[in-house]
């Protein structure tokens, strides 16, 4: 008798990819480089707790190209979204998985936003239907890299660098499934549009 000893793939039913800076934590032009630089922003906790009581799936994709330009290593990196991991299971949310590029965009890698290289790698490790997941993100890149990887839904949010990614969305006539105020009310949007757990609009 033959053994399949391949490892099969968690399944993910429900999945929502998350861009980090500007949409979990306030944003930097200098880059986060340190857990004392990371600041949460308002609501984005408690919108994790809620994501992950509703059955989603939460994992981060997200652009960090100071590693390549050498201002943060690999390790300090990671350091933060252990961090990062455990305040967010502290407050009752979960985040599965942590997918970054390191690569500087002169690199031309294949999985800098808004390549979908990122999604693919998620893909490769999990059981997932890409066109039943969403995409949350501030910035005209991680909306173009839902639509390159088929995401089912694409959501802009107007903290970070959202505001003026729209008015690029609009000139580029991309439009995001939803533009919400920050991760919270993305929260809202998405948990609401789920046929599996009908919510009223205006729940807190």
């Amino acid at each position: 008798m033959i053994q399949n000893h391949e490892i099969a793939k968690q399944q993910l039913s429900k999945v929502v990819f998350l861009d980090r800076d500007g949409v979990i934590n306030r944003d930097s032009p200098d880059y986060i480089k340190s857990w004392s630089e990371f600041e949460f922003l308002p609501g984005s906790l408690d919108a994790l707790k809620r994501l992950t009581q509703k059955g989603y799936a939460i994992i981060l994709i997200t652009n960090q190209s100071a590693v390549n330009r050498g201002m943060i290593s690999r390790s300090d990196l990671n350091s933060i979204h252990e961090n990062m991991r455990s305040a967010v299971s502290a407050h009752g949310g979960k985040i599965i998985d942590i997918f970054f590029c390191p690569h500087t965009p002169d690199e031309r890698c294949s999985c800098r936003k808004p390549q979908p290289g990122l999604i693919h790698q998620a893909q490769s490790r999990y059981a997932l239907d890409i066109k039943k997941a969403c995409m949350v993100g501030d910035s005209v890149k991680d909306i173009e890299c839902a639509q390159a990887s088929g995401c089912g839904s694409k959501i802009l949010v107007r903290t970070g660098n959202g505001a003026e990614a729209e008015n690029i969305l609009i000139l580029k006539n991309i439009s995001p499934d939803y533009v919400a105020a920050d991760l919270d009310d993305a929260a809202n949007w998405i948990i609401t549009h789920d046929p599996a757990h009908p919510i009223s609009p205006d729940h807190p």
